[in-house]
């Protein structure tokens, strides 16, 4: 077990201090509750809170389970709790207002939380945490490095010898999830869109990945069933012809890569298919190469999108109706990070951060083209950490 060194945990800690206290000069304390963030500064993932005062040292309190922590972290202070009255305990007073995580935190939580920390008001954190987690460490680009060559591996060396004519899209996708867990995969795939289920990612034969999907982004899934829209049809069989789209995301001790890669079965797509499928792919270097320090996100949006001409963008990221406002996501800890590639999102791009860069078109009777791979913002531009091949791999 590879634990997150502690100066690791203490930069991260420094830098979001410091990141408060620039934009809330006034502000005394935060909570953290959500087990992504408590895991980002603590090296663990339990049951508990992780209270942030501004001029003393953070404290986290364990409920469940605490010998897990101290076996798995090296935070300087962790303390076991039964209840919120045991961490109460710590402080004499409590200021009027309360840094926390709004995005996550339910409402019914809050209220057990303010029964014995009597707060008057609450701002949001996550707009600093966010900040903070955006930009990578050395330590946490060497975990997704690791993670992007595995993506890598699996999806362009091993998956066109699993395609076989007559599996189902289900068949494939279990075969897929078990290969990437044999290869250092850490079997989960976290998002923080609200309410939101992922196995594995997006899988589909022909238009299937077009299919419509509650999911914010650009391909769709039939999945088992209307209770599990998930992994893939089980009716669904791959046929000469088909188009296979798989958009699936890889983690490593935590931290995301997400990738595309397409493959054409048994013969080859329509020529205008493949003609679209390159420009996306064009689409995406000419992004990578903009992924420079200082460079704002809603320029190169609108830059891409500005040279697009009508009948490219009928169907590009996306398929009729259901297309997505946005060309690429930042990713880490969770697959959907900030910043985003769109407009209003007009911060300058800072060296670490990583975007998952997805240009796509949805073609009909045929599926969804394009690409997507993981690239660290650099001063020479975007590096890419799940490969450089072009898809629709011919697989015949």
């Amino acid at each position: 077990m590879e634990k997150t060194p502690l100066s690791e945990m203490e930069n991260r800690m420094t830098r979001f201090k410091h990141l408060m206290s620039s934009y809330n000069p006034d502000w005394e304390i935060a909570v953290i509750f959500s087990k992504i963030n408590l895991y980002y500064f603590t090296g663990t993932m339990q049951d508990g809170i992780l209270i942030i005062p501004r001029d003393e040292d953070p404290t986290f309190w364990v409920r469940r389970s605490y010998p897990r922590a101290l076996d798995e972290s090296l935070f300087l202070s962790i303390k076991p709790m039964r209840s919120f009255r045991d961490a109460r305990r710590d402080f004499k007073t409590l200021p009027d207002t309360i840094y926390l995580e709004t995005e996550m935190v339910p409402l019914a939580l809050y209220h057990r939380f303010t029964k014995h920390f009597n707060f008057k008001e609450f701002k949001a954190v996550d707009p600093y945490l966010a900040a903070v987690r955006a930009v990578k460490s050395d330590y946490e680009l060497s975990l997704m490095r690791k993670c992007g060559k595995i993506h890598q591996h699996v999806l362009e060396d091993l998956t066109p010898e699993m395609l076989r004519e007559g599996m189902s899209e289900a068949d494939l996708a279990v075969e897929l999830f078990s290969v990437l867990v044999k290869e250092g995969h850490d079997a989960l795939t976290r998002f923080g869109m609200f309410d939101n289920e992922m196995v594995l990612g997006h899988l589909g034969f022909g238009d299937s990945s077009i299919y419509p999907t509650y999911f914010d982004g650009a391909s769709g899934t039939r999945g088992l069933s209307p209770a599990a829209p998930v992994l893939g049809s089980r009716e669904r069989k791959l046929r000469n012809g088909d188009l296979v789209f798989v958009d699936v995301g890889c983690a490593v001790d935590g931290y995301n890569t997400d990738k595309t890669m397409t493959y054409m079965f048994g013969s080859p797509l329509p020529e205008h298919a493949i003609e679209v499928h390159k420009r996306c792919v064009e689409i995406q270097n000419e992004i990578a190469r903009l992924l420079k320090p200082g460079n704002i996100p809603s320029e190169i949006y609108k830059h891409i999108m500005d040279s697009l001409d009508e009948e490219f963008l009928e169907n590009f990221m996306g398929f009729e109706d259901r297309k997505v406002t946005f060309l690429g996501h930042g990713i880490g800890l969770l697959i959907d990070e900030l910043p985003v590639i769109a407009e209003r999102f007009d911060e300058p791009l800072q060296e670490g951060m990583v975007f998952a860069v997805e240009p796509k078109n949805g073609i009909k009777d045929v599926g969804m083209v394009g690409i997507e791979n993981t690239f660290i913002v650099t001063s020479r531009g975007g590096e890419c950490i799940t490969g450089n091949n072009p898809g629709l791999i011919p697989v015949f």
